[in-house]
């Protein structure tokens, strides 16, 4: 009998494989290496199109003129500042949201549940939100930023399934023995969720880190605004030399590549606290998506 490691078809199909994710990952990989060697390479290089996956006319000239803006810093430091609060927030909403959704006897559950899933269907539209988000006095704080993207739906099924999965027994052990609801969720449910934490975790921070829209809606004051609004500005051109306090030749050797050097101070938090979730991210964003 031939082995399916052994049959051709299948080592035809692992090679069709290889190559299909080789591809993948070069298509993947090329954008953010080329942003890599722009933000290392000079002007000059940049514009006459030499510049691929390797630097040329090594300088860190254009990392000196953007870290010496004050107004960077500010705004970075709004970023990291709205995305922990966001995110602590978004996580206990979500959280307690989806634990009470997954009690099965509770009244009135598919209609919270309905409730729910409705929001991902429709919604108030833009002027409304603005309308609401304006009569209530959150515009020009962080609280513009947080409450309106409080819970993703679609985190909170997860979560939700997850919960359903795992064993009631425990939960019932554990009331036997005293705790009550909130106990039982504290010291039961959240120390067996750590895998489906970390991963919605890392959904809520990078959704909030990257987040620029909600901001330019809410957020009228440049001292306010996080670094995605700054890197907007950059982009669309909405920042000049002035912004910058330096010489227009100075400016000038900076501006084909300050966009590829912001882009790449915006997205190194993000890719430096990646590796440390990635373990519970794998294991643990298809939890409740199949009974186990």
């Amino acid at each position: 009998m031939v082995k399916l490691d052994d049959s051709p078809g299948y080592r035809v199909f692992r090679w069709i494989n290889a190559v299909i994710l080789t591809g993948v990952v070069v298509v993947t990989l090329y954008p953010f290496v080329n942003i890599i060697a722009r933000s290392f390479s000079e002007e000059r290089y940049i514009v006459t199109g030499q510049v691929n996956l390797i630097p040329r006319g090594f300088n860190l000239s254009t990392y000196e003129v953007l870290m010496s803006d004050p107004m960077f810093w500010t705004n970075y430091r709004n970023t990291v500042v709205y995305t922990v609060v966001a995110t602590a927030i978004a996580m206990v909403m979500t959280t307690c949201y989806a634990y009470v959704l997954s009690k099965r006897h509770l009244k009135g559950r598919t209609v919270l549940i309905w409730i729910a899933v409705f929001t991902m269907i429709f919604s108030g539209g833009l002027i409304p939100n603005y309308v609401l988000i304006n009569s209530l006095g959150l515009t020009n704080s962080i609280w513009a930023i947080v409450l309106p993207n409080a819970i993703s739906v679609f985190n909170l099924l997860v979560m939700k399934a997850f919960f359903e999965n795992l064993p009631t027994e425990l939960e019932e052990a554990a009331a036997i023995d005293g705790l009550g609801t909130y106990g039982i969720l504290w010291r039961i449910v959240l120390p067996l969720s750590k895998a489906v934490i970390a991963t919605m975790v890392l959904f809520y921070a990078v959704s909030f880190w990257n987040s620029w829209f909600t901001a330019f809606l809410y957020l009228h004051e440049q001292r306010l605004f996080p670094v995605t609004i700054y890197l907007r500005n950059l982009i669309a051109g909405a920042t000049t030399s002035d912004s910058y306090g330096l010489a227009a030749g100075d400016v000038t050797q900076a501006a084909s590549n300050i966009q590829s050097v912001a882009i790449m101070l915006t997205v190194l938090p993000i890719l430096a606290v990646y590796p440390f979730v990635q373990r519970y991210f794998v294991s643990g964003v298809m939890l409740g998506a199949v009974k186990g």
